[in-house]
């Protein structure tokens, strides 16, 4: 024992102990999970997984042929262009207006962040109950002031929208906050010394507080994307991918069908691969684009 105690003594070791649990849910919950869908994506699997038939590559010719995962792509990639530039230019400029430590900034940061302590369930309910077409608020306001009423829940090409602005709402708080961290790390003697040469707020933004904050600029444009093309539980509390698949993402499809009474673990398997590929392919090109810039 006295001999292990000295070998995990010295400090280069015993950092291994302190990660060892965050290594092990790690591969428990994504490495292994991922190295499973690979592995299901070539059979033709059940729900009850109690056979397996190797098909080889026909899940993933199914799915570049099924034209409502062809729609999810579509979705997905309308939902990723409304909520990414909002949520990363959008929550950068509100983050250099509060960067400032005062007591207006400091709760505007809480109420910005309050949504994001709070559950998708909850937030979803709350919007639905809102935007509801017979007792929603606005809706009823909207009434009032003699603008008709709008299903914002169920109307084709308008609730897509909706969807996107409930998950900025949703997450925009932790972004800025991410933000105003890097732009509080930024030294004051830039500003001084851009002030005393005549600058102003705006020139000192574009020129001292964007450029010195670029890795945390593009951390949160891989996160946004990454968690953007992986939405899921805000459209399945708010329309569960309705009307007619228009909000149905990518994820939405892959949960339906691998849960569903048609359900298929291989074929779900498929198109997780396939998003996962499009994801690893989006980040990379990310960091290596950012790398080059550094």
């Amino acid at each position: 024992m006295e001999r292990v105690r000295k070998y995990w003594n010295k400090p280069s070791r015993s950092a291994y102990v302190f990660v060892a649990p965050s290594i092990i849910l790690l591969i428990l919950f994504s490495v292994i999970p991922l190295i499973m869908a690979f592995g299901l994506s070539f059979f033709d699997v059940p729900i009850t997984m109690n056979t397996a038939k190797f098909i080889g590559w026909n899940n993933f010719v199914e799915a570049f042929h099924d034209s409502r995962f062809l729609n999810s792509l579509k979705v997905t990639a309308i939902f990723t262009g409304l909520e990414v530039p909002i949520q990363v230019l959008g929550s950068l400029i509100v983050a250099a207006l509060i960067s400032k430590n005062n007591k207006r900034n400091k709760f505007l940061r809480a109420v910005y962040f309050l949504p994001v302590i709070c559950s998708a369930t909850v937030i979803g309910i709350m919007w639905r109950m809102i935007l509801h077409s017979n007792i929603g608020f606005i809706t009823a306001a909207m009434q009032s002031m003699g603008l008709g009423k709008i299903n914002f829940m169920n109307t084709p090409g308008l609730t897509i929208y909706v969807v996107s602005f409930i998950s900025i709402w949703r997450s925009f708080g932790i972004s800025a906050i991410i933000y105003v961290t890097a732009i509080q790390q930024v030294s004051p003697s830039l500003f001084e010394a851009a002030e005393m040469d005549g600058a102003g707020k705006i020139r000192q933004f574009i020129h001292i507080t964007v450029p010195s904050i670029q890795p945390t600029f593009w951390y949160i444009l891989m996160t946004r994307f990454a968690g953007a093309l992986q939405i899921f539980d805000i459209i399945y509390v708010t329309t569960n991918g309705g009307p007619n698949y228009t909000t149905e993402s990518t994820v939405s499809y892959i949960y339906s069908r691998a849960f569903s009474s048609n359900s298929s673990m291989g074929y779900a398997s498929a198109m997780s691969v396939v998003l996962f590929i499009i994801i690893m392919f989006i980040t990379v090109l990310m960091y290596h684009r950012m790398n080059k810039e550094e």
